[in-house]
């Protein structure tokens, strides 16, 4: 009862204060829905294409319950190719920045307290990850006129760091932001946090103090924070950019209990059950927030990107068996698909083609689009839509979406995605990706068993997408034509490699 009071308190209070001049600004909203350790798998939408484009539908979509994700699919464009790095620090700072992270070095997951680099990788790596001053989306747009909000995972930067906090990245708000990367605990009953003492335990969650004692769920709490700030700045006029950054479904695996009954009899385990529920909790925040959205009026002024930071970590197997992704090969970490493809849906709030402030930015309504795509475009997308210059003598790996958004091809993009891991332990360890086209290779610094004892694996992603086949020993002069390409982009990016003896040990062509 005391959740379902704050809960109806917080709604009313938002709503009844806006003026009805707020109802349709000038300019376009904007809500970054970001998933945490969600790949494209974990949802009910089928993402995954077949030879002739058209969506295919497979065991685990049948698993999952998202049917906001599917709501949301009907309003706007799914991508079947869409690309984020393999764990969740360096996309973070890759949406953050426009940049690849290869160049802007947080190339793995940034720890709390100390350099994650690995017993091999680069001492230089940025384990600090964003500093106050650094250009990011949120200053950016701050500067542009935009009311900033931040709420839930940051992972920006280690626990003393200026990163750690939001508030010093251009965000005008922060609720649950800080430098944990996975919370203690998604129950209010337990302040969200572990420990003789909780509010002050090290993986608390910041910011939810008006939870603690309840049972309000952490994916619900920050989703009654996002749409109560969202009213704010509806109310004083202001264009905002929600960055809804959501805990779940990252372990611990707590089940939500509004939830649990629809998986008792799935044959899976507990852990398997458990996630489940918390994709199916993500699901209702983003549903809820399309509904505060169009309550407050401005739906049709609101364009909501989703996707996830990496992928999946599902507890359904080892993720070379496939089980956690399939039938992509590979989980979070990992070198494979299963490992970076994740989900990305892009739709206006309410649809509406007449509006002008859409016109800004058409978005095919129910599409599938193709295209290679990854986690720095939304950089210069925002900003193009937000009409707000790029920042001058920053540099931008991204390419707006607009195009693709539209359901078009870009003949002007590079269809190209690089993806650089000069790190261990994990579950593959010192390596890089490179995407071109239907093509795919991946150079292993310090060949082992994941690849074979290999340096190269080469798979041709349009004939092979399951990457069962590897081509590198039949094809040399397509392998080392990608091996080329990818040293070329790692120079561009003034990437840096693992080391062996103290020395950089770049990559070697075949």
């Amino acid at each position: 009862m005391k959740t379902l009071l704050l809960r109806a308190t917080l709604a009313l209070s938002a709503v009844a204060a806006l003026p009805l001049s707020a109802a349709s600004p000038a300019r376009p909203n904007v809500v970054i829905f970001l998933v945490d350790d969600m790949g494209v798998m974990d949802t009910s939408v089928p993402f995954l294409t077949d030879a002739a484009g058209r969506p295919q539908r497979h065991p685990l979509n049948e698993y999952y319950r998202t049917p906001n994700m599917e709501r949301l699919a009907s309003r706007g464009v799914r991508f079947s190719n869409f690309n984020a790095m393999s764990v969740c620090s360096p996309t973070r700072i890759a949406i953050a920045t426009g940049q690849n992270a290869a160049r802007h070095r947080t190339t793995n997951w940034i720890q709390p307290d100390n350099d994650n680099a690995g017993p091999k990788g680069p001492p230089q790596w940025n384990w600090r990850g964003l500093r106050k001053g650094d250009v990011t989306l949120a200053s950016v747009l701050r500067s542009g006129g935009y009311r900033t909000i931040h709420v839930g995972k940051g992972h920006f930067g280690p626990r003393a760091s200026e990163g750690a906090d939001p508030l010093n990245l251009g965000f005008d708000v922060n609720v649950g932001g800080a430098s944990i990367g996975a919370p203690a605990t998604y129950y209010g009953k337990r302040d969200y946090a572990v420990g003789k003492n909780a509010k002050r335990s090290a993986a608390a969650v910041p910011g939810l103090e008006r939870y603690h004692g309840t049972d309000t769920f952490l994916t619900d709490a920050l989703t009654l924070e996002a749409n109560r700030h969202i009213g704010d700045a509806v109310r004083d006029g202001k264009p905002f950019f929600l960055n809804l950054a959501h805990y779940a479904v990252h372990s611990p695996f707590d089940a939500d209990p509004r939830f649990a009954a629809n998986y008792a009899q799935s044959g899976k385990p507990a852990a398997a059950q458990a996630f489940a529920t918390l994709i199916e909790g993500m699901d209702k925040s983003l549903g809820d927030l399309l509904d505060h959205l169009e309550r407050l009026g401005v739906a049709e002024n609101t364009v909501v990107l989703f996707l996830g930071d990496n992928g999946s970590d599902a507890p359904l197997g080892h993720q070379h068996a496939v089980a956690c992704a399939a039938p992509l090969r590979g989980k979070k970490g990992s070198h494979y698909e299963g490992g970076v493809r994740v989900p990305f849906l892009a739709a206006w709030a309410k649809p509406a083609p007449a509006s002008p402030v859409q016109a800004r930015l058409p978005i095919a309504v129910g599409g599938s689009q193709p295209a290679l795509a990854a986690v720095q475009d939304i950089f210069p997308t925002v900003l193009d839509l937000a009409g707000v210059p790029w920042p001058v003598g920053h540099a931008v790996d991204g390419q707006p979406l607009a195009s693709l958004l539209a359901g078009r091809r870009d003949p002007a993009r590079s269809d190209a995605f690089l993806m650089h891991f000069p790190h261990a332990p994990h579950r593959s360890d010192y390596f890089t990706t490179y995407r071109e086209g239907g093509w795919k290779v991946i150079y292993h610094y310090f060949p082992g068993e994941a690849s074979g004892g290999s340096h190269y694996q080469l798979f041709h992603l349009a004939e092979d997408p399951y990457e069962s086949a590897d081509l590198a020993a039949k094809r040399p002069a397509e392998l080392r034509r990608m091996m080329q390409a990818m040293v070329a982009q790692l120079e561009r990016h003034q990437a840096l490699y693992p080391v062996d003896g103290g020395k950089p040990v770049a990559p070697k062509l075949p």
